[in-house]
């Protein structure tokens, strides 16, 4: 028993600092990849990339989840995907919403210090919560409410700090940057993460599909999205300089990374807790900050370090009531689940 534990715990923590690594090393890679000199890669295509990468991941996660049977694994690719088209129909607003969001985050992250835009981008908790609310009908404490408001002031101030910075700057050797557009970028980023994220939930818990067969939807959707965006957006510089235009072995990782990122969220939503995660989110806005002071020469002010704090602050308060309230609610059940037991005892 105790073996088990040890290793449910270890499982737990090794997810959690993954996470925590994932988090704020894709921030400082996507910053230094649209900014460092020389050919800037297209930022469409390695969206798409990252999911041709996730789609075959899922496809041997599912593989594997079908007893490594060639015959079911058709079968379940069948059953869930061409035999049951309205549900796969649903999948497709995610899928675009994905893509779209995605291609903001790489627009956002040009345009934006590491740091501002790992701070930036936690205005999904807000726009998550109130989808939630409206699409889940989740009714939220008055704590979570105000670590909501605390979000917001905190970005807020974040946004002020480097406004006052510097407006409208340039990486050395690197492309001209305009910090509206990646703060109208981010917010774009987050409200469609807040939308897509519940809009997935709500679908994941209305079928019986597992999680990685939904991932196998997405991408299967997602993939004719991305050519799309490949060809409105660029295609005089595909057709010009090719698909694969700048890319090299940091830009193949970049790909990895963020194709991974949805696995390893999956694998701590499994083992961990919202306390935990909220705590892995926050340690990697630490870091990010920490490591933009010596990669990109950044400026950690007294504003930014205040707005940084409260965001903080908010998610460890938005994940404590939750995580309290299931807490709660499996000592309500337990002490039934006790009574009924003692009533049956002669």
């Amino acid at each position: 028993m105790c073996f088990k534990m040890n290793i449910q715990m270890n499982k737990k923590y090794i997810s959690l600092i993954i996470l925590t690594v994932q988090n704020a090393v894709l921030g400082l890679s996507m910053r230094y990849a649209r900014t460092r000199p020389g050919e800037i890669f297209l930022s469409s295509t390695a969206v798409l990339m990252s999911e041709v990468v996730k789609l075959i991941t899922c496809l041997v996660l599912v593989f594997n989840e079908e007893g490594k049977d060639l015959q079911r694994f058709f079968r379940m690719l069948h059953k869930t995907i061409i035999a049951n088209p309205i549900d796969t129909l649903k999948v497709c607003v995610p899928s675009l919403v994905y893509i779209v969001q995605n291609n903001l985050l790489y627009v956002s992250a040009s345009h934006l210090d590491a740091a501002t835009y790992q701070v930036t981008y936690q205005l999904k908790i807000l726009t998550t919560a109130m989808f939630a609310v409206i699409i889940l009908r989740k009714k939220l404490l008055c704590t979570q409410w105000s670590a909501l408001l605390l979000l917001v002031i905190g970005i807020v101030l974040v946004q002020l700090a480097q406004t006052i910075t510097d407006n409208s700057a340039k990486a050395i050797g690197g492309p001209e940057q305009n910090r509206m557009f990646g703060l109208w970028a981010a917010l774009g980023a987050c409200f469609l993460s807040g939308f897509a994220g519940i809009y997935f939930e709500k679908i994941l818990k209305g079928a019986e599909i597992s999680v990685w067969m939904r991932n196998v939807q997405l991408s299967l959707l997602s993939i004719p999205f991305g050519i799309l965006t490949c060809f409105v957006n660029d295609a005089a510089k595909i057709f010009t300089d090719g698909f694969f235009h700048g890319y090299n072995i940091f830009v193949w990782y970049l790909i990895l990374l963020q194709a991974g990122g949805g696995l390893i969220v999956a694998v701590v939503v499994k083992y961990a807790d919202n306390i935990l995660k909220g705590f892995a989110t926050s340690l990697a806005i630490i870091i990010s900050c920490i490591a933009s002071i010596y990669i990109f020469d950044f400026h950690l002010t007294l504003k930014f370090t205040a707005g940084a704090a409260l965001v903080i602050t908010s998610i460890f308060m938005y994940g404590y009531d939750a995580k309290k309230i299931s807490t709660t609610q499996k000592q309500v059940h337990f002490t039934q689940t006790q009574s009924e037991n003692e009533k049956l005892l002669p």
